[in-house]
């Protein structure tokens, strides 16, 4: 399996002037969680990161201090996550067949996710991790006040890993570009191309770390995975 992780963006809703990757959590860069636990996953074999030139430096020294098993490439990302994510997909080795593309700050995925992925790949076209909604969910206007209640049952918060046969997610992207879609995950392109989903069990551990409050959480689950180890 080839793994994608975005992770060119800026930590602007973390205050940060760099790369949110590069803050730390326990000692180590929120990337080296995330390339650590991708790499620990049976089925992956090849893992790119679509960075900006500028990160590069940084992200070859956490590279070459993790000594993965595993190749790990660097491929130069684009102003938007999706942009990125269609930089990743040429980038690809030739006879690739399916991809996880699978955020960089979300560091708290576990292997046996990526591994269930990977799995559950292998008899679709697409799919994504998600849990169920807990919350009741409120449709508002843009006055603030409420037009709807959608059914809590059929709610399911997205995350990531996303998998795609390759083919498919490409042909999308290009039909993207092409349109003008802009779309903050890569299922979206798929529904938009009339190309069925499907949802494999996420984890609730796996935030996306975005606030101070999420890097917080992130450190205390991590503390919590190491006890239990130990």
């Amino acid at each position: 399996m080839y793994v994608l992780i975005p992770a060119a963006g800026m930590g602007k809703r973390m205050g940060s002037d760099r790369n949110k990757l590069l803050l730390t959590v326990l000692g180590d860069p929120l990337l080296a969680w995330t390339l650590r636990s991708a790499a620990a996953a049976q089925r992956v074999q090849w893992i790119g990161i679509m960075g900006q030139p500028t990160d590069f430096p940084s992200f070859e020294e956490i590279i070459s201090g993790l000594g993965l098993q595993k190749p790990v490439h660097l491929i130069v990302g684009g102003s938007t996550r999706q942009e990125s994510v269609y930089n990743g997909l040429q980038a690809l080795p030739e006879g690739a067949q399916e991809v996880l593309i699978h955020d960089g700050a979300r560091c708290l995925a576990t292997p046996d996710l990526f591994d269930r992925c990977a799995i559950a790949l292998q008899e679709c076209q697409g799919l994504i991790a998600a849990i169920p909604v807990k919350d009741t969910i409120k449709v508002v206007n843009g006055e603030g006040w409420i037009e709807s209640t959608p059914n809590r049952a059929d709610l399911w918060a997205a995350q990531t890993p996303q998998g795609f046969a390759v083919d498919a997610i490409k042909a999308c992207h290009e039909k993207g570009r092409t349109h003008g879609w802009e779309v903050t995950d890569d299922a979206a392109l798929f529904e938009q191309c009339q190309l069925p989903v499907k949802i494999v069990v996420g984890e609730e551990t796996n935030i996306k770390v975005t606030t101070p409050s999420d890097l917080a959480i992130a450190e205390r689950i991590l503390q919590q995975r190491s006890e239990s180890i130990h």
